[in-house]
């Protein structure tokens, strides 16, 4: 059975193939055989009422120095797709919600999108960990500087983000005796016009904050466990961190198996969950990473399950 896949992802040629997870789905639909089309945000638009992109077909190399080649682009209905893989990484600022809307037109016609774009809209990464209160760590999410200082002198030590960042970008670790806490605040909810997100500071991060990811609600057996270096605080592999693969743990398993049916629930097929100890941090459902580093340590193939559930829903 051959698919038509249209891929909507950032610009092919900045990827680095060796950690890119879409990648890796890429080679492994093109090795099934099926029919790859290339699309970038700038692409999508509307022609009435139905969901257009402007695409061209591609064809991927394992070689990172020539990995891939690019057709001619032309206007694609998406509707004529068999499957559309959401792939932009975040910021979810206002342009990746109407891009979720364009895809839903696609997918009101008959067209798997992986992950479901209503799913990618509700499950912000930073607050659909909430909805697992058993799960986390003590949290707070507030735009009043007073409220998030209140919750650091109750907690001590803690740490500060956005809800829209990824990479570790603007992370921030702070205590109640930091002198520079005012000025993170402000900077982070814009002088208390944006919610920031914070929470208890877990020491567990020097073991890694580990990434598990799930199929359609079913945890892969090995973690990637994320490791700060040096002095940094972040594991976030975009900030130096060192990815080691691991067995998951009894806990981690509970956690999955914990979140694992609501996401199947939603349509997310391919999700991230970031834990650090005994704890869920975030959901990822916009671009998940790790396929590539946990397929290398342990000889699996995780876009080839993912592709063995869009294949049997596509039947």
């Amino acid at each position: 059975m051959s698919l038509t896949i249209a891929v909507l992802m950032d610009a092919i040629e900045s990827i680095h193939v060796e950690k890119d997870s879409t990648f890796a789905m890429l080679l492994e639909a093109q090795r099934r055989g099926h029919r790859l089309l290339y699309l970038t945000q700038g692409g999508l638009a509307v022609r009435e009422a139905a969901p257009w992109a402007w695409a061209a077909g591609v064809r991927v190399r394992d070689d990172a120095h020539d990995f891939h080649t690019l057709d001619a682009a032309a206007w694609q209905d998406l509707r004529k797709v068999d499957v559309i893989l959401a792939r932009k990484d975040p910021p979810f600022d206002a342009e990746f919600l109407y891009d979720t809307m364009v895809l839903e037109l696609a997918q009101r016609a008959g067209v798997l999108v992986v992950n479901d774009p209503q799913a990618l809209r509700d499950a912000n990464e930073k607050l659909f960990s909430l909805h697992f209160p058993q799960c986390i760590p003590p949290t707070l999410i507030a735009r009043n500087a007073g409220e998030i200082k209140r919750f650091v002198a109750e907690q001590g030590d803690v740490v500060l983000k956005p809800l829209d960042g990824m990479g570790g970008r603007s992370i921030f670790r702070s205590a109640r005796s930091d002198p520079n806490l005012n000025v993170i605040l402000e900077t982070l909810t814009d002088f208390g016009r944006r919610f920031a997100l914070a929470q208890r500071y877990l020491p567990e991060i020097s073991a890694g904050d580990k990434r598990i990811l799930l199929v359609d609600g079913e945890p892969v057996p090995y973690a990637l466990a994320r490791i700060p270096q040096g002095d940094e605080f972040r594991g976030n592999l975009a900030r130096g961190g060192k990815g080691v693969g691991m067995p998951l743990s009894e806990r981690e398993r509970w956690i999955a198996a914990q979140v694992g049916p609501e996401l199947r629930r939603r349509g997310m097929l391919f999700v991230g969950l970031d834990v650090i100890g005994d704890y869920l941090t975030e959901v990822n459902v916009t671009s998940p990473t790790c396929i590539r580093e946990l397929d290398a340590q342990f000889g699996l193939n995780i876009a080839g399950q993912l592709f063995d559930v869009i294949e049997a829903k596509r039947r």
